[in-house]
């Protein structure tokens, strides 16, 4: 057995003081999506967005090889009208380049499951990028399935305040 199997992976929610690590490790996803120029995650709004507003918009998880935060999960509910029951979508699951294969991802993603599965969620739903070849490998190994007959659409930053008609300064037209 190698050495690096037998770290210890601990998953755990995310505190206060893990948000500049998880703007950190929002930037660093943004860069291997390829868009780091749209990324305006800042320790601030981490934490004003997962930890000080009420209801939290968001919930996420750190994973730690041996003591080290290496990854983390950034989920939230949503709602079938078809299942008439709550889900879970995750909006990201990142686990640090020089930690993937040690099986920090699939204990994110199997905790997920878990807190999906115990909040009587009936869906567990996420977007992956189409050239995302090593992350859809992934998931399909994790028995998830493209939803080919759908297409996702999106209406965002300043668009979505035009289609409201509300004009707020601060608002940009970044891709997520």
């Amino acid at each position: 057995m190698r050495a690096e199997h037998s770290l210890e992976i601990t998953i755990r929610p995310a505190r206060i003081q893990d948000a500049q690590l998880i703007s950190d490790m929002i930037h660093e996803l943004a860069r291997y999506e390829r868009h780091p120029e749209d990324c305006r995650a800042t320790g601030k709004t981490i934490e004003a967005q997962l930890f000080k507003q009420d209801p939290r918009p968001a919930e996420c998880l750190i994973a730690e090889l041996s003591g080290e935060p290496v990854g983390f999960a950034l989920f939230f509910h949503n709602f079938s009208t078809w299942e008439c029951a709550p889900g879970l979508y995750l909006e990201d699951l990142f686990v640090r380049p020089g930690h993937r294969g040690k099986g920090a991802g699939k204990a994110l993603f199997k905790r997920i499951a878990v807190i999906a599965v115990q909040r009587g969620c009936k869906r567990l739903e996420f977007s992956v990028l189409d050239w995302n070849e090593p992350s859809i490998r992934f998931y399909q190994a994790q028995k998830a399935r493209a939803m080919a007959e759908w297409t996702v659409y999106r209406i965002q930053s300043r668009d979505l305040q035009e289609l409201a008609g509300i004009d707020e300064p601060g608002w940009s037209r970044n891709r997520r």
